[in-house]
Formats: structure tokens, C-alpha cells, sequence
């Protein structure tokens, strides 16, 4: 059903999505520094376990009174329905699979338990008492009402047999020599449950071949992008150093981190794509994908940092965009004096607040539509999204933009400034060490390198020092680079000695600025600190 109504509306979803909205900020940085780029998909499999332990729960309740797994039921349906309909995007039709579900949930549950009946067990007179007869403890069934006076009182352990006719719903003890009541018919059930496993799986595969008749890949594959009005001279030798294990100067499309809070990647056609910027202007605008094609494209080499990355993180990576420029857009539109904040809406719901006076200062803050000579990859925002020079991604790169508001800081807050990150984050100048790596941190004696990155964008890097186990700091040589918004490989030549040593990196940009030792977390503005690798020299 949420494939026939809209993906995002599946309960799973809906309800991993309200688990982001509400996860605090150490625990958001704790699932993206333990699981990357998969939380999402971790997210997804830890609510399914959790709805499996519930479910295995109602169903033992539901096996001793239909009426406590139907209210457990219920609860699923409520947590549900309220997630579906507290989406940014929901509407009315959010409900349907929710409700599906529910009714799906009830049907299979009464099926399930009617079948696991000792045969010959009287039916159910209401729903509240369905099955309520059946036993507990050794599988002996227990009478709902007290046994004929006639009858034998029941030992421990005895088995039951139905009462003779005209005894409704009582149940008494067998006899010696007197055949018990025939069990469950294990076969009955096994037929039951298979039918509801693969009623459930036929579901999941026929709702995802729905949901994938929105996918954009045959317009990803199709489209060309027009030439820039001037492009990018080829890289120059000195750009790029051949040091094994050191990042690449440029980050290749499946191998740029992703963070995100989108559990389903949304699926934007651009033919049915629309920007809307519209608040403090003199003229609110609407752009097509067209129109947005027809404008000047220029191209970059920009830097992206995610605000979660902590000191010495992945979360960063360099690529050449191609987009137009916002800042003629706003012009033309006549932004309004006071103006402070362009909060940047998100197809999905999602917001961010971008400072005005960083996109108007000159850089090249873009509305992107390619990324390293391709269109955007639907995972980094396909077919639009944003990339500002100089700040962190959680105010500067909205994926999948279908809305630009120009207001003030007092009026709105987007999305992570909501959940108490600040409001304008600007990049800290920053390094990282590559080589020698984490995961290889056994040397032997003699001639080393050690290598990394560093960035301070919109600012750009000067200088990269290294120290030894405390020790004086050293020069690092850099490699040239196209811009100060990229990233800048470093490199020093080490004589390792035998033992085990403690290597430090720091790095200062063109205002004079170096990074500070001081050691703080991601929120609210980004981590800092200086990188830090132990190795043994053998």
C-alpha cells in the first residue's frame, strides 16, 4: 500500500524517520561514527527486530486471550499512524498503509491462533473470549467454566476431553483408559504461518516494485548536461600526490560520504522539477529544471564537511560541481534589506538555513546539477541540490531543494538549529591524517611518510605541521591546489625508529589561523582538536 500511495508513507519508514527527528545530538553522532553511511539501513533492521520481539509478545498474549494481542495490535497501528502523520510531507493517504497494515496484523493473528485449537475445541463465543480456554504452562487446556460435578477432578498434568453434549464450553478430566482430546493440529498451523510468511514477503517485493516505478535511473541515464560557460583547465601534477593510502584529491561519486536524513532516497524527475524562492523578494520566482539549465553553469572544485565529522573523521570529500550561481537568482528576485537566512527546503521535509551574506560575498554558491563530470547521483541530491563553499553541510548542501525562503534568523529555524546545532557554521580549519592508516599501524625501521588532508575552505591552507611523540613541530610539504575551497594533500618524510610513537597534525590557513589542541565534540559547531595516531615501529 505505501508503494500504491507514496513510499515514504510505509510504517517502517515513517516511524524510522520520527526515531531521527527525535534522536539527540550524542546519539546521532554515536550511530554515524559507528555505522557511516549505513545508520539508516541499521536504523531500519533495529525497529524490525524490535517489532518482531513485540509481535513474538502479543502473540503469546493473544494465545491466552484474543484480546490482549488485539490490544497490542492497536498499539502498533497508533505508533504507526502517528509517525506517518507527523511527516513534513504527509497527507491523508500516509493513513491507508498504516490502517492496512492493522487490519493485515488482526487477520493473520486470529488465523493463527484459531488454528493452533486442540481439535474439537469449542468455538469462541466473542472476540473478548476467544481462546481464553486455552491452557498455560504443559499445553493442558483449562476450562472456561467449572467442570460437570459428575466429572473427576483434574490431577496435575491430566488431560482434558469435551463434556458430553448438552454441557456447552466445559471440559473435563479423561478417564483412565479414555482417549484425551485429539492436540493442536501442528500441520494446520505450519500451512497457516507459511501462508502469512509468504503473504508478508510477496508484500514487501511487490511494494518495492511499486515504489520503484517512480525511479528516476533511466532520467539519470539519459540526461546531458550543458558545458560550462568556462571549464575547469585538467588538474595540474603537483595537485595530486602518489602516496599510497593518502585521500585522492578528488573523492570519486560512490565513494563521497552520504549523511542525510532521508531513509528512502527520494526519486525527483526533472521533468517534474520545481524551485520556488519566494519570502523577503520583491518578485517570487519558480524555476524548472529547464530554466535552470538555460541559465550560465560555471564549475568548481568545492570541499563538503558534515558537522558530525569528528577530528580525523571520513565525513568529507572533495568533488567538481557544476550549477549556477544563487546570488544572480536572489538579485534578480530583489531580496529585501534585513534579509538573513535562506531556509532551504528539502523534497522530503528537510530544512536548512543558509546565512544570506555568505552566498552574496562572491563565492561559488551553486544550486548544483552535476558532480565530477556526471549529473548528481540520486544518493548526493539528484536533480538539484545545493553546495556553499565554507560551511558545514547541515547549512549549506540541502539534496533534493525544491524551495528557497529568504527570511531571518528569529523568524524560522531549519531543521538541526530545531534540535539545538547552531544556526550559521562555518567550516573549521582542519587536518587529518591518512598515512600511516588506523587499520595499519605496524611499521618497521626506516624511511616513512606521513601524509593526510587538510582544509580550510573559502579560506584556504597555508601551512601543515607534524609532530613526533611531543616533539618539535615540522613542516609538512603541500601539494598545489585549483582553489582555497578544496581540500590540500600534506606530506612529511619520517626516519621511524624502533618503539612505539605518538604522531600529532595541525593545520593553519591564510588568515593566520592554526587549529587549535583544545578537544570539543561536533555539536553544536563542528569538532575540533588536533588528529592523533599511535604506531609501533618494529
Amino acid at each position: 500500500m505505501a508503494g500504491i500511495a507514496d513510499p515514504p508513507a510505509s510504517p517502517v519508514v515513517a516511524v524510522g524517520s520520527a526515531a531521527i527527528d527525535l534522536t539527540p545530538p550524542p546519539l546521532k553522532n554515536f550511530a554515524i561514527s559507528a555505522f557511516g553511511s549505513n545508520d539508516k539501513t541499521t536504523l531500519e533492521i533495529g525497529i524490525i527486530v524490535v517489532l518482531a520481539i513485540f509481535a513474538a509478545a502479543i502473540g503469546v498474549a493473544a494465545m491466552r486471550r484474543l484480546a490482549y494481542g488485539l490490544a497490542g495490535l492497536a498499539v502498533f497501528t497508533v505508533i504507526g499512524m502517528l509517525a506517518a502523520l507527523s511527516r513534513p510531507t504527509a497527507s491523508p493517504a500516509y493513513a491507508v498503509p498504516v490502517l492496512i497494515g492493522g487490519a493485515a496484523g488482526v487477520v493473520t493473528m486470529v488465523l493463527l491462533v484459531r488454528a493452533a485449537r486442540p481439535a474439537g475445541a469449542p468455538s469462541p463465543r466473542d472476540a473478548a473470549d476467544d481462546l481464553g480456554w486455552l491452557g498455560e504452562g504443559t499445553g493442558a487446556p483449562e476450562p472456561p467454566t467449572a467442570p460437570d460435578e459428575s466429572a473427576e477432578p483434574a490431577q496435575p498434568g491430566a488431560s482434558w476431553v469435551p463434556a458430553e453434549r448438552g454441557e456447552d464450553d466445559t471440559w473435563r478430566s479423561a478417564r483412565p483408559g479414555e482417549r484425551a482430546a485429539v492436540p493442536a493440529d501442528r500441520r494446520q498451523f505450519l500451512v497457516t504461518g507459511t501462508v502469512a510468511v509468504v503473504a508478508a514477503g510477496a508484500s514487501v517485493l511487490v511494494g518495492r516494485a511499486l515504489a520503484e516505478r517512480t525511479s528516476v535511473s533511466q532520467a539519470l541515464a539519459t540526461l546531458r548536461l550543458p558545458s560550462p560557460l568556462a571549464p575547469l583547465p585538467p588538474l595540474a601534477a603537483g595537485d595530486n600526490l602518489p602516496i599510497r593510502g593518502l585521500s585522492s584529491f578528488v573523492t570519486p561519486n560512490n565513494s563521497f560520504y552520504r549523511v542525510d536524513t532521508a531513509i528512502i532516497l527520494p526519486q525527483v524527475a526533472p521533468a517534474g522539477w520545481q524551485l520556488r524562492i519566494h519570502g523577503m523578494v520583491a518578485k517570487e520566482m519558480t524555476l524548472t529544471f529547464d530554466d535552470l539549465l538555460r541559465l550560465p553553469l560555471v564549475e568548481d572544485w568545492i570541499t563538503l564537511c558534515c558537522v558530525s565529522n569528528p577530528v580525523g573523521g571520513p565525513y568529507i570529500g572533495n568533488a567538481k560541481w557544476l550549477g549556477t550561481k544563487i546570488a544572480p537568482l536572489l538579485r534578480a528576485a530583489g531580496i529585501r534589506a534585513g534579509a538573513e537566512q535562506l531556509l532551504c527546503t528539502s523534497v522530503d521535509g528537510f530544512t536548512s538555513g543558509t546565512p544570506v551574506q555568505t552566498v552574496m560575498d562572491g563565492r561559488d554558491a551553486l544550486l548544483a546539477v552535476g558532480m565530477n563530470g556526471s549529473p548528481l547521483p540520486v544518493a548526493h541530491g539528484f536533480p538539484v541540490r545545493l553546495v556553499v563553499p565554507g560551511l558545514y553541510g547541515y547549512v549549506s548542501a540541502c539534496k533534493w531543494i525544491t524551495d528557497i525562503k529568504v527570511t531571518t534568523w528569529a523568524s524560522e529555524s531549519a531543521y538541526w538549529a530545531q534540535r539545538g546545532w547552531s544556526q550559521q557554521a562555518p567550516i573549521k580549519t582542519e587536518c587529518r591524517i591518512d598515512v600511516p592508516s588506523l587499520s595499519n599501524t605496524n611499521l618497521s625501521v626506516g624511511k616513512r611518510q606521513i601524509a593526510g588532508v587538510a582544509w580550510a575552505q573559502h579560506k584556504g591552507v597555508d601551512a601543515v605541521e607534524v609532530r613526533v611523540d611531543r616533539g618539535p613541530w615540522q613542516h609538512a610539504k603541500l601539494a598545489s591546489v585549483p582553489g582555497i575551497d578544496t581540500w590540500r594533500q600534506w606530506v612529511l618524510d619520517w626516519d621511524a625508529t624502533r618503539g612505539n610513537h605518538v604522531i600529532e597534525a595541525r593545520a593553519t590557513d591564510a588568515t593566520g589561523y592554526t587549529q587549535t589542541a583544545a578537544q570539543a565534540p561536533p555539536e553544536p559547531n563542528g569538532a575540533t582538536g588536533y588528529p592523533t595516531i599511535t604506531v609501533t615501529v618494529q
